[in-house]
């Protein structure tokens, strides 16, 4: 008798927008979908990026027969190195997605010690107990693709990043007969991306974007920066292309933009003419009409060079009058206060930005509320569990599949964590297991976790004190005056004051101690700084004796 189950056991990108990772287990054998990352959120300090809690593999790497990665973007690539330090599995991949993990994985010193192997859309693949079928979705990438995974209990669908353009800019648009295809063997399940499930109508075409370029080359007085994710090499193409309609040279800056394009074009994703593209540094000399410079940080990463140019921190240039700098992007859900934050800065610089707002110059690369209807329509599965996507949007996905026709029962709007169990055809919740964040803080992983997070938001908000006090080795008593130091807390003319009574409070309760002195004058100082200023600094007490 055969009692194993197939589990679908999301890591990451359920509940948030980033960080995707799915596993596909069927009794000792496992299929990882995708290892992204995820942005940090505001109150999030110091954190680099965050990645996909993979603790439930830990115990398990052995039964990891397979890596498909859908696409190149980093939330779902991202976490590649982290997952490789401890799984050690062939990747799947296209050709493109091959070439920006390569990269990648250069940089980390992984490349070696990767088992990559390309696949094509139109390909099939065993893996372990799956079969894997590869096909063609449109998105704002080249080369992604959609899973169809063939299980002992039936077909699944994992749609990764899609979206239904008619006209794309490499002129390959979803394989809608593939997915007829699919429907007619009758899919079990299906997974689909949520992130535009609360847009209504259908995701305008790549092309828009292009008469949107032309006007901003016709009219931009200076030069041109265009800020786009470094993996985005379709728009790397459509800002190539404007620049030979309106005779400017193109230069890449930054060291991942600069990998990428040169990537993109030995393997014939992005078709540039070599006196096109120019070195950074010739572009900065030449005449300001004559160029136009494309680089990372259209999320307000302060790290990046749209980041750096805001602040005017940037190493290699800085902004100069009549610059246009464009957005090629849209906000990620979380980013939006860094976005803005970022757009002033570059207008107080005195450039002119076009964003996403005021006019096209981006479009999304995810389906809306009309192409997920048309999806479920064509495939038809017995049940549907919403991915990639916070809560509101798989809520919202799971109830447009109600309005086609999925009965309520069959739908399950899980978030990470959340095991989901098909057994003799029957789909079932099952157990949580962990599926929280990793954050990533310099060469840590995992080192840093909420309640350090928390602490540094309220370092960041009230500052601290420190109270150093050098005390008579037989005794308590005060060999010099209480130092005091303090950092983000307060710096009025009335400071001197309040750090006088501090001092004197110190002083007048080391007598009064309970035995604890330390934790006994840090609950006296943290009250008395309240009552005086309603703001909680942390106070740190040390001893030294003499």
């Amino acid at each position: 008798m055969n009692n194993k189950k197939l589990r679908i056991v999301p890591l990451g990108g359920l509940g948030e927008v980033g960080k995707n990772m799915m596993v596909y287990e069927y009794g000792e054998e496992i299929l990882i979908v995708d290892t992204g990352l995820m942005f940090p959120e505001n109150d999030m300090l110091g954190i680099d990026y965050i990645i996909p809690d993979f603790q439930y593999l830990m115990d398990k790497t052995d039964w990891v027969k397979g890596i498909v990665i859908t696409h190149g973007h980093e939330d779902h690539t991202g976490a590649i190195n982290h997952v490789l330090d401890h799984i050690n599995a062939p990747i799947y991949t296209t050709p493109l997605t091959r070439g920006l993990l390569e990269v990648k994985l250069s940089r980390g010193g992984l490349l070696s010690k990767a088992q990559l192997k390309t696949v094509h859309a139109g390909d099939t693949v065993q893996i372990g107990s799956f079969q894997v079928e590869l096909f063609h979705v449109c998105h704002s990438i080249p080369d992604g693709v959609g899973l169809g995974i063939t299980t002992p209990e039936g077909l699944i669908v994992h749609t990764g990043d899609y979206k239904f353009d008619h006209t794309p800019i490499d002129n390959w648009p979803t394989d809608y007969a593939k997915l007829a295809e699919l429907a007619g063997r009758g899919v079990l399940a299906l997974l689909a991306d949520s992130t535009n499930s609360i847009r209504p109508g259908w995701t305008p075409s790549e092309r828009v974007i292009d008469p949107a370029f032309d006007e901003v080359f016709r009219n931009a007085p200076g030069r041109i920066i265009i800020a786009s994710f470094a993996s985005l090499i379709s728009r790397m193409q459509q800002v190539g292309n404007a620049a030979i309609r309106h005779g400017r040279r193109l230069a890449f800056a930054g060291m991942s933009m600069v990998d990428n394009a040169k990537m993109a074009r030995r393997l014939g994703y992005l078709d540039l003419p070599d006196d096109l593209i120019v070195p950074l540094n010739q572009a900065l000399n030449m005449k300001a009409k004559d160029v136009v410079l494309m680089c990372t940080g259209t999320q307000g990463e302060p790290t990046s060079i749209m980041g750096r140019l805001s602040m005017g921190t940037n190493r290699q240039f800085s902004l100069k009058p009549n610059d246009t700098v464009v957005l090629s992007s849209h906000p990620i859900p979380g980013n939006e206060e860094s976005v803005y934050r970022t757009i002033n800065r570059l207008f107080r610089r005195g450039a002119d930005v076009i964003y996403e707002d005021i006019a096209p110059v981006h479009v999304s690369g995810h389906a809306s509320a009309d192409e997920m209807k048309l999806l479920l329509n064509m495939l038809r599965p017995e049940y549907f569990i919403p991915i990639h996507g916070e809560l509101h949007h798989l809520k919202q996905h799971a109830t447009i599949a109600m309005e086609v026709g999925i009965p309520e029962e069959n739908i399950r709007v899980i978030e990470n964590g959340h095991v989901v169990e098909f057994e003799d055809g029957k789909m079932s919740l099952a157990e949580r297991v962990p599926g929280s964040y990793v954050f990533v803080d310099g060469a840590g992983v995992g080192e840093i976790g909420p309640s350090v997070v928390r602490e540094r938001e309220r370092l960041a908000r009230d500052g601290f004190i420190l109270i150093n006090l050098t005390v008579d080795c037989d005794s308590v008593n005060l060999v010099e005056d209480p130092e005091i130091i303090t950092r983000g807390f307060i710096y009025t003319r009335d400071r001197e004051e309040l750090l006088r009574e501090t001092r004197q409070l110190v002083k007048d309760n080391i007598d009064s101690s309970d035995g604890n002195l330390r934790a006994h004058l840090e609950k006296v100082v943290k009250s008395f700084l309240y009552n005086r200023t309603k703001r909680r600094p942390l106070v740190f007490v040390t001893l030294s004796r003499e």
